[in-house]
Formats: structure tokens, C-alpha cells, sequence
């Protein structure tokens, strides 16, 4: 079994209840305090995690609890820990500035464009290695990193798309006698599934991975798809007509045609709205009158599937909502009791509409336990 499986995990905390881990469980709350006292610093807070990793590796080989442990025990146990401390520090270290969230507006924003004309011979994907079925489980392995706060967990995510498409590659090469797979025919193809998935804040995953991943264990297979990564993100970047095979003028012609087509997208719509299956609305009838229904495009979302630039629609649909909700509001009460009795047909207080709540996150305190850290797993 895996050394950062769940099970193992959950063994860990099991052990941080026991009363003779009163040390340990010291040192991993001071720790967490630690970070309130100074202002957030990537660099700085990367370092730290990964001494403080280092020196409770050693505490734990000492400790009565792990005595007799096997080096794979101390490696979960060091594993647990990882998670559960960038668990609680998460909303603190990643993304902290204002430079990772620019990056990732910027980044997210050109993959769009992007993905409106890019394609595999533009990259120069041979035919025999282009396969849709492979790069959609790629594609959807990608877009699963923002499920996970442990920097395990994320690089998991890439490691899996990067595993679905080096088994292509090899099973390709076996099949048709080619040469074996390559960073020249990898590569490009893990470009073109980035640009397809435009994983979700995808600078600051990164580089949340590479602070606060275990070191020692950010080597051999885990590094080479993970350098791999870093270089998709630089190329993405500085992507224009020359890192493509396509002239120079048909690519700013398509740059041009897809920002356009991404402004005429954002623009709000005067006419009714359609639904999902291209038919209009259907409408509900009330107190003899006809209401449409309107569609609301992030009804169905799941949060890895939102985007940075989807960001401006949910404000504006949230302004929308308040300002339809205070309108009601104001109705309702400026109805006399006996016309609000007649429309509501029985005691109006029963049908008045219940105050807005805010849902804070329930930030969990320091203590040690299963319950603020259920989390699946990716799949190994």
C-alpha cells in the first residue's frame, strides 16, 4: 500500500491522539501559530515547512510511538504530517500574492484563446500518437488539482495526466514499431492537453508544489513530470506564431478572431435566453401571470471546473440576485397585510423570504483531528 494512502494518513492522526504524542502535538501547533506572526512570504514559508519536516522526521524516529517502526512508517507518518499542516495553512500559502493571481488571470486567459484555434499539427503531433479517448483522461486528471489542498495530492494530479500519456506513447511505439517515446513527442502532447484542460489557478498550483512538497520526495519520476509541467506553463506563456507551426499572420488573425469571440461571450445578453437545448425557457404560470425561467450557467458547475475569468460573470450574477432580492423585498413590504394575506393564501409569515445568510468557511482550529481533514485522495 502506498506510504500517503488515507488509511495511513487517518493512522497518523489516530497516533496524535495518543497521550504520548502531548511533544509532538506541541510542536505542530506552534508551529502553525508561527505563521500568524509574520506577513505571508512564499520563499520564506517554503523553507520553513520543509526544516520543520526535516526536524520532526528525526523526532518521530526517536519517539516511543513509531519504536520499531519501519522506514515506510516513518515515511507515512512524515507524509500525514505534510497534509494535515498544509491543510490547515492552505488558505495562507497558496496563492498568497497578488503576483500568483495575476499570473493565473493572465495564464488562464491566453489558454482560452488558445484553445479556439490550436491544434495537434500546430505543435507538430504526428498522426499515430493523436488520440482524443487518452487525452480527455489526461485532460480530466489535470483538471482535478484544485480539489486538493495537500501539495501530495496536487502533484498526483500531474503526475496521473502525465502517466496517461507516456502509456500512450509506449503503447503506440509497441504497436507500430516506432522508436521509443521521447521529450520530443511528450512534450508536445502535454502542451496540447494543458492547453485543452486549462487546469484551474495553474501557476499558483505549481508553485504551491514546489515550496511545500517534501523535497526528498520531489525526485525520479515525480520531478521529471513535474519539470516537464513547469516548462508547459513558461511555453504558454511566451506561445506565439514561432513557437507553432502556423505563419505569423494567420496567428495573430486567430488571436484576434478568438479575443473578439471571448469579448462578444462576456457581453451581456439583451434577448431571452436560451436553454441548455437550444429551446427557449419554458415559463411557469403564477397568480395568472407568466414568469420565464431563466438559466443561470452556474448552476451545474463543480468548483475544479471554474476558471479565474469566470470570476467577473459570478459577481455580476450575484449583484443581479441581490438586487432582485432587495426589490422583493421592498414588494413585500410595501403590500398592505390584507393584499399580502390574498396573494399568500395563508399566515404571511410563514411566506416571508428568509434573510441572506453568508457562509463563512469553518476555518477549524489547530487541534489534531480526522474531521477537518476529510479529504479523498486522487487516485493513485
Amino acid at each position: 500500500m502506498d506510504s500517503s494512502s488515507p488509511a495511513n494518513f487517518y493512522d497518523f492522526l489516530d497516533r496524535m491522539k495518543h497521550p504520548a504524542s502531548v511533544d509532538l502535538v506541541r510542536s505542530i501547533k506552534s508551529f502553525i501559530v508561527s505563521f500568524s506572526f509574520h506577513a505571508a512570504d512564499a520563499e520564506r514559508d517554503g523553507k520553513k515547512l520543509q526544516d520543520f519536516l526535516l526536524t520532526m522526521e528525526a523526532a518521530i524516529k526517536d519517539h516511543p510511538l513509531w519504536y520499531g517502526a519501519t522506514e515506510e512508517e516513518i515515511d507515512s507518518a512524515i507524509e500525514g504530517l505534510e497534509k494535515y499542516l498544509m491543510t490547515k495553512l492552505f488558505s495562507r500559502t497558496f496563492a498568497s500574492s497578488l503576483a500568483d493571481v495575476k499570473r493565473d488571470k493572465e495564464i488562464s486567459e491566453k489558454i482560452c484563446l488558445l484553445q479556439n484555434f490550436v491544434r495537434p499539427e500546430h505543435l507538430d503531433i504526428s498522426r499515430e500518437i493523436q488520440n482524443e479517448t487518452s487525452w480527455l483522461l489526461a485532460e480530466k486528471e489535470l483538471q482535478k488539482i484544485n480539489a486538493f489542498k495537500a501539495p501530495r495530492e496536487k502533484l498526483l494530479c500531474i503526475l496521473n495526466c502525465c502517466r496517461v500519456i507516456n502509456n500512450l506513447l509506449l503503447n503506440v511505439s509497441m504497436s507500430t514499431d516506432r522508436r521509443p517515446a521521447g521529450a520530443d513527442d511528450f512534450l508536445p502532447v502535454l502542451i496540447y492537453v494543458t492547453i485543452k484542460a486549462n487546469p484551474p489557478q495553474f501557476h499558483s498550483n505549481l508553485k504551491y508544489i514546489q515550496l511545500y512538497r517534501r523535497q526528498s520526495r520531489l525526485i525520479s519520476e515525480a520531478a521529471y513530470y513535474f519539470t516537464n509541467m513547469v516548462s508547459v506553463e513558461s511555453f504558454i506563456l511566451e506561445l506565439d506564431a514561432k513557437s507553432l507551426s502556423m505563419d505569423e499572420n494567420e496567428f495573430e488573425r486567430n488571436m484576434r478572431k478568438a479575443e473578439l469571440a471571448s469579448a462578444e461571450n462576456l457581453r451581456p445578453v439583451d434577448s431571452e435566453p436560451a436553454s441548455s437545448s437550444g429551446e427557449p425557457n419554458p415559463i411557469t404560470r403564477r397568480h395568472g401571470k407568466e414568469i420565464k425561467i431563466e438559466t443561470y450557467p452556474y448552476m451545474e458547475a463543480e468548483v475544479g471546473e471554474l476558471r479565474v475569468g469566470d470570476v467577473e460573470d459570478l459577481l455580476k450574477l450575484y449583484k443581479e440576485v441581490v438586487i432582485k432580492y432587495s426589490n422583493l423585498c421592498d414588494a413585500v413590504h410595501s403590500l398592505s397585510l390584507d393584499k399580502a394575506l390574498a396573494l399568500a393564501g395563508a399566515d404571511h409569515r410563514s411566506h416571508m423570504p428568509h434573510t441572506l445568510r453568508s457562509h463563512p468557511r469553518n476555518e477549524g482550529n489547530s487541534d489534531v483531528s480526522s474531521s477537518d481533514l476529510a479529504e479523498e485522495s486522487p487516485t493513485n
